[in-house]
């Protein structure tokens, strides 16, 4: 595994505070990419979650939550939902746009969850793997309180030239309000390391896409005037060059010495 070097650059993670309103409706800020993100992924994670345990209503955390995107989503589908987050601000947005009332926000770190072992069916880590210095403590940790055969759902993004790029240098060069160290190169991860971390803890991949905007009109008037329509949106893809999303299934104990377990995951890399 590739190591990384070391870089005097910190992620600025204080831009999410004091966003307000601005994370639902801000057009001229990245925000609105991660709202398209969101827009894109969440239909899938609910489907992912539906298929493995049948349409049934789950306890689903999800770290670094923001302002509830994905877990005011998941709790209007009826699942019992955490979010967790460090910025008070952001949590106060996120349960005022929680239509049902339902989902529990909490505020602490990933890095030290306060929940017991095997508590939670579904753990989500979106866009958030690449805002933090030990990403494999923040595995460790969804790993130890999912469930055997709970999911672990991942979104981040890879470490390359392409990315830095697209990633951090293009949001700055053409979308408007773009803080300096949005995102820094070298907490990015290849996917062979979010899998390799995986694997440490017990979590075998299921599923990886990669994920890049998609090209039309919406993507050409963003690069022309700095801001993030509503209709712009992202795609799977099958390159995870730039970015990717998955997901990992918690390995369930095998019966006995030398017997495989319950669940054998195809590799994806």
């Amino acid at each position: 595994m590739e190591s990384k070097p070391p870089y005097p650059r910190a992620v600025n993670n204080d831009v999410y505070e004091g966003l307000g309103a601005r994370w639902y409706e801000a057009e001229d800020d990245p925000i609105a990419l991660l709202r398209a993100e969101s827009a894109h992924r969440n239909p899938w994670v609910e489907s992912a979650i539906g298929d493995t345990f049948r349409g049934q209503p789950c306890d689903v955390l999800d770290l670094g939550c923001g302002a509830g995107f994905l877990s005011n989503f998941l709790g209007k589908r009826g699942h019992r939902v955490v979010g967790l987050d460090t910025s008070p601000d952001s949590l106060a947005v996120a349960h005022a746009h929680d239509d049902t009332g339902a989902v529990r926000y909490e505020h602490g770190s990933a890095l030290a969850l306060t929940h017991a072992d095997a508590s939670f069916d579904v753990v989500c880590a979106m866009d958030f793997l690449e805002h933090v210095e030990s990403p494999a403590r923040i595995i460790a940790e969804a790993a130890r309180v999912l469930r055997p055969g709970g999911l672990f759902f991942f979104h981040t993004f890879n470490r390359n030239w392409l990315s830095w790029l697209v990633v951090i240098k293009g949001v700055e060069w053409f979308v408007k309000n773009t803080p300096k160290d949005l995102h820094v190169l070298h907490l990015f991860l290849k996917p062979e390391e979010t899998i390799a971390m995986c694997r440490t803890h017990g979590l075998e991949l299921g599923e990886l896409h990669g994920s890049r905007p998609r090209l039309g009109a919406p993507f050409f008037r963003m690069l022309a005037t700095g801001i993030v329509g509503p209709d712009f949106a992202f795609a799977f893809t099958p390159s995870t060059r730039i970015a990717y999303t998955g997901f990992a299934r918690k390995e369930h104990k095998a019966e006995s010495p030398g017997k495989p377990g319950l669940y054998s995951a195809k590799d994806g890399s």
